[in-house]
């Protein structure tokens, strides 16, 4: 920090104004009396997460859970609540359009039907540490905008889970609430006569946004204006369907969502005639390696789809990380992708009745590319449909809401170096005693966890997990349920959960007034 000539006056004026201001510590010339300190990691003091609106299904049945695990450090006010998107928050002092779901043990806000008081929010968690439920059903479920403050806001997490009898996309539909973002890759996305897929955009801001979706298919992209400038208002939420946006039918494509001028939730929903359904959400950031956890074990069908995003090839290294190692799968050692073009490779039943998860290497030279996989279950007409994109690690801790005590599977892979971490159930949304367990994940290795169940469980319960030591770690949890003997099942990835934010570490430093 520059030092500032000051006259006797001006240092006693400044004195007075500083006095008590914390400011970064500047080395001593020498290096030896202060040295840099480490960034420490505070929890954060706000979130926001958006919902897409649920199904276009008059027969679906919407359960929204949300959670957020007890902080240190995270203080004792605060509060979170989930609202239609087309309404403003009580803080803004604006009445909604009056649709919404009902909650439990949160604030009762409407019954079976999805109406409410105007202005009321969906959802409204009492305490960290206990889930809370809210459940819709039918086709006019809005998107939902969540915020939350003070001690509810480290490691907010809300995951919308959809179950449809029958009808295109049948199944068990997941997706986990994001954060608003500018930028989003999702490949797996379709055109093709059995898809009907939809790109949701949900603006949380007083301002519109503009957006524009490119569409990537194996030759390269393909041509659309309708796909240029695409108003999102404030407040709102637009599906857009793919079809509309290219001509050609395409099996395998990848979505590029970018924003132009302020910023959205983005979620793509991926329907089959014959197969079900799920929820895609975005890759991980482009990069040279990447893992897709959580493959199950009884995977009929595995469907790699990668992008690579500039010019440059990328060519692939592909591997299982399975119970007793990382294994090369036959007849697929390496994957080529071509700059700017969407490939996609048929894996099989890869995993052979294993728990597994994908880990893509740069073979010689890096080249970032992003990832996701199609994942079938079941034979026949009886198979459902799920997708597992690109993830990054769980980092500091990841959480997991919506489980419950039969139908839960925890899968977590060290592709590196072994690790051990930590996983606690919560207690549960309608009483239950918080139980926590340790695992280690041997190096190359995935581990399919049966996740431990809270004491005297009542209602359903969340999951959250902390690397200990080692290496990274990622995750995913699938929830399964049988539908008339389809496999309904859905997957959800376990990146880090923003709870915490590093803060560079500081001290008063009254050297700025010494003459």
């Amino acid at each position: 920090m520059n030092r500032t000539t000051l006259s006797l006056i001006a240092g006693t004026t400044a004195l007075a104004a500083v006095t008590g201001f914390a400011a970064l510590s500047a080395p001593d010339a020498t290096g030896t009396e202060t040295a840099a300190k480490p960034a420490a990691q505070r929890p954060v003091e706000r979130t926001s997460l958006l919902c897409p609106a649920p199904s276009t299904s008059d027969i679906a049945e919407t359960t929204y859970t949300s959670f957020t695990p007890v902080t240190k450090g995270a203080g004792s006010g605060g509060k979170a609540e989930l609202r239609s998107a087309a309404e403003k928050s009580a803080d803004d002092g604006a009445a909604g359009d009056g649709k919404g779901t009902g909650g439990k043990d949160g604030e009762k806000t409407g019954g079976t039907s999805g109406e409410d008081e105007a202005g009321k929010p969906v959802l409204t968690p009492k305490e960290p540490g206990k889930p809370v439920t809210g459940d819709t059903s039918g086709s006019d479920a809005p998107a939902l905008v969540g915020t939350a403050d003070g001690r509810f806001a480290p490691g907010w997490t809300v995951q919308e889970t959809t179950e449809v009898a029958a009808g295109t996309g049948r199944g068990l539909q997941g997706v986990t609430c994001t954060a608003p973002d500018t930028d989003f890759w999702f490949p797996g996305a379709a055109t093709s006569p059995e898809r009907t897929d939809y790109v949701h955009l949900t603006n949380p801001d007083d301002s519109a946004a503009v957006v524009d979706i490119e569409l990537y298919g194996k030759d390269g992209l393909l041509k659309s204006e309708v796909g240029e400038g695409i108003p999102v208002p404030a407040h709102s939420s637009e599906p857009v369907l793919l079809s509309t946006l290219a001509e050609a039918d395409q099996t395998d494509l990848t979505v590029h969502v970018n924003v132009r001028s302020g910023r959205v939730g983005a979620a793509v929903q991926a329907l089959d005639d014959k197969t079900g359904g799920d929820w895609l959400a975005a890759s991980a950031d482009p990069s040279g390696s990447l893992v897709l956890p959580g493959i199950p074990k009884d995977a009929t069908e595995v469907r790699l789809i990668a992008f690579a995003p500039g010019d440059a090839d990328a060519d692939l290294k592909v591997r299982l990380a399975s119970p007793s190692g990382l294994i090369t799968p036959a007849g697929h050692e390496t994957v080529h992708v071509k700059g700017g073009m969407t490939t996609a490779v048929d894996l099989g039943d890869v995993t052979r009745g294993e728990a597994g998860s994908l880990v893509l290497t740069p073979t010689q030279q890096s080249v970032p590319v992003v990832a996701a996989l199609r994942v079938v279950r079941g034979k026949g007409d009886r198979k459902e449909t799920a997708f597992i994109p690109a993830s990054r690690p769980v980092g500091t801790r990841a959480t997991s809401p919506a489980n419950g005590a039969k139908g839960s599977t925890l899968s977590l892979t060290a592709p590196g170096r072994a690790a051990t971490v930590e996983v606690t159930a919560s207690a549960g949304s309608e009483g239950g005693t918080p139980v926590s367990k340790t695992y280690t994940i041997k190096a190359g290795t995935t581990q399919d966890i049966e996740p431990p169940v809270p004491g005297g469980l009542k209602g359903t319960y969340a999951l959250t997990v902390e690397p200990l030591s080692g290496g990274p770690v990622h995750g995913a949890r699938t929830l399964s349920a049988a539908q008339d003997g389809v496999p309904a099942f859905t997957v959800q990835v376990l990146p880090d959960d923003r709870g915490t934010v590093a803060v560079p570490q500081a001290e008063q430093d009254l050297s700025v007034l010494q003459d």
